[in-house]
Parts: structure tokens; sequence; C-alpha cells
């Protein structure tokens, strides 16, 4: 097997302990965006890449307290140190964390941050907040609570908001934040489709018939 085959194979069922917000479904999402923003970005490194989607959630901090996951798998696969260490970069890179994100250095974390943030977005975006925040149990809206705009890491992990709260904090943003051409075209649409969404159920759960 190959480094990509073999990190599938120790990443899936780590992921499907998960729910179903984060579980092995949302990496195959992930692979999908990259590879289609990878044949626009032509010059990344395509191992790179997905070995980073593969890896990007295994320690991700809301289901685990450290980076065990992450080094462990690596320290399997047949790479060089630096490789390892881009991938490493590349992972680092893709969390949103409330605004406070790292700077994309690279093709290959601007291809794997994109291709993440899409999954967060349209439909699936929909669906993966409102699985997210069912699993947390948290409210489906609350109309008095405040939106953050400027928050800690600490911050925007620590408070259980409302999903639609989490639109407002996250998901309305990351249009402006994708940073391959690719990324930006497919965001718009999907960003769109979202805007409708919670216009719809404002005016369902307002009783707008």
């Amino acid at each position: 097997m190959n480094n990509i085959e073999t990190c599938q194979q120790l990443v899936e069922g780590i992921y499907n302990q998960f729910d179903a917000s984060h579980d092995f479904q949302h990496i195959q999402r992930v692979l999908m965006n990259a590879r289609a923003i990878m044949e626009v970005e032509k010059d990344a490194d395509y191992e790179i890449v997905e070995l980073a989607v593969l890896l990007h959630d295994v320690s991700d901090p809301k289901y685990t307290t450290d980076k065990e996951n992450e080094q462990t798998i690596l320290a399997q696969l047949d790479l060089t140190d630096a490789s390892k260490l881009h991938i490493q970069n590349v992972i680092e890179s893709v969390s949103f964390s409330g605004g406070n994100e790292k700077e994309t250095t690279s093709i290959e974390a601007k291809i794997v941050q994109d291709a993440d943030r899409l999954d967060a977005l349209g439909a699936v975006g929909i669906a993966r907040t409102f699985a997210f925040g069912g699993a947390k149990g948290r409210a489906l809206y609350d109309d008095a609570e405040e939106v953050r705009m400027d928050m800690s890491v600490d911050e925007y992990r620590s408070k259980s908001t409302a999903s639609v709260t989490h639109f407002y904090e996250k998901l309305f943003l990351l249009k402006d934040l994708m940073k391959t051409e690719k990324g930006k075209q497919l965001a718009q649409q999907r960003h769109e489709f979202m805007e409708q969404f919670i216009q719809q159920l404002k005016a369902e759960r307002d009783g707008i018939l």
C-alpha cells in the first residue's frame, strides 16, 4: 500500500468514533473538494494535500486533548521528516479558531483549508452544524444570544452557542476567507444557499406561512 492508502486505513476507525459532523464521510467529502481544487492548482503536492486532509481532524481538540493520533500515524508512514513537518504545518493552518487562524504559507495549506471550509458551507454545512449541535445538546436558535465577532480561541471553543448563532460567528464569514479561485467559486453558491435556508427557517419559526 502507498502512504495515502495506509493513512486512510489508520484514520477511518478514529473518525467513525466522532459524531456525524466530523466522521469519515466528512473526510471523504473534503478529499473530493481538495481534488477539485487541485485540478486548477496543479503545482500542489498531491500526497501532502491528501495526507493532510486525512489527518486534519484526528487530533481535533473538540474530541481529544492531545496530538497523539496525528503523530502516531505520521510515524507509521514512509515520509521524510520535511514532509511530515509540511503536513503538520498544513494541518495547523486549517482551523478557523474563532477567526484566529494561522497564515497559510503554502499552496497545499490553502487547498486543504479551502476544501475543509467548503464542507462547512451549503447543504452539507447546514446538516453538519445541526448534527454537531444535536450531539452537544445545543439549542437550534436563540435570538437573545449575542453574536461574537472578536474572540480568543478559548472563547470560541468554550461557549455552547445555539446552532443558528454559529452561522453568524463562522459560516457566513468563510466565503470571504477562501484562498483559491476554485474555492471562492464553489463557496459563493453554497453561501447563497445557506442565506436562503436561514431566511426560510426564520419565516417558518415565526409563523409566516
